[in-house]
């Protein structure tokens, strides 16, 4: 460094490194969808006709609109760029109904989708649960505190019942929401189980959600040590299938 300023060729290299880094990202994270598409596709026969019968459509939709006002030459590229969408949208939907398909009904299933939640979401997973992998999840989000508890049905109404009176005494007048996930009468699906916390309503504020969590973390867990991910018999989820499911 001279005069205070950056030394030249330290800077250079600096910026040598970070695009060699960027470039191993990324060549990292097409490794992973790539397998991620062998994978679907092994399992999944109607995956490519799909995705090559959406690019396709796709691609000659926008090309009639161009060949009506004469500009189907200008709208080709526009419409391969479309078809390209369309065909990784139907990718990432049929990677992600697989996941979820292959982990409903395993021990831990539920703290799973939790967890890979975008968002402004607090999870503590197990803050309640049995030696029999049943187990009561706690979130909390801008609606207010939800428990989402999973495992066998006589064993988690007890569970969650008992959960929400501990938390009732700390939360006060925050709205407190109770979901069993499963797929009888009543009970949430693993596969709906983001997209029914979303369209919950919103009922507090960032600085309320910082408070409350301070606040039950106080409370500590009731729990035996569970699962981070779904457990056999369908193992964890590979990373490049869990990478997919959290891009959608």
């Amino acid at each position: 460094m001279a005069g205070g300023k950056p030394d030249k060729a330290a800077t250079q290299e600096a910026k040598r490194a970070k695009r060699a880094e960027s470039r191993a990202r990324r060549k990292q994270n097409f490794k992973q969808i790539f397998e991620a598409f062998k994978m679907q596709r092994r399992d999944d026969k109607a995956l490519v006709p799909l995705m090559v019968g959406a690019f396709l459509v796709s691609v000659g939709v926008v090309f009639g609109v161009g060949w009506i006002f004469g500009m189907q030459w200008f709208a080709l590229p526009l419409g391969i760029a479309v078809g390209a969408l369309a065909a990784v949208t139907i990718f990432g939907r049929r990677v992600q109904s697989s996941v979820y398909s292959k982990a409903d009904g395993q021990a831990g299933a539920a703290g799973w989708a939790l967890d890979n939640m975008r968002g402004q979401w607090r999870v503590t997973p197990g803050v309640a649960g049995t030696t029999h992998l049943d187990a009561v999840h706690r979130v909390i989000g801008r609606p207010g505190i939800i428990l989402v508890a999973e495992g066998a049905p006589h064993r988690v109404k007890n569970l969650l019942a008992q959960e929400k009176k501990r938390t009732a005494r700390v939360a006060g007048s925050m709205p407190i929401y109770d979901i069993v996930v499963g797929n009888d009468e009543g009970q949430v699906p693993l596969k709906k189980l983001q997209r029914h916390l979303m369209k919950l309503p919103r009922n507090i504020d960032k600085n309320q959600m910082e408070s409350m969590e301070a606040r039950l973390a106080a409370l500590g867990t009731r729990a035996a040590a569970l699962p981070k991910g779904p457990i056999p018999g369908g193992a964890r989820m590979r990373g490049s299938m869990q990478r997919m499911a959290r891009r959608r």
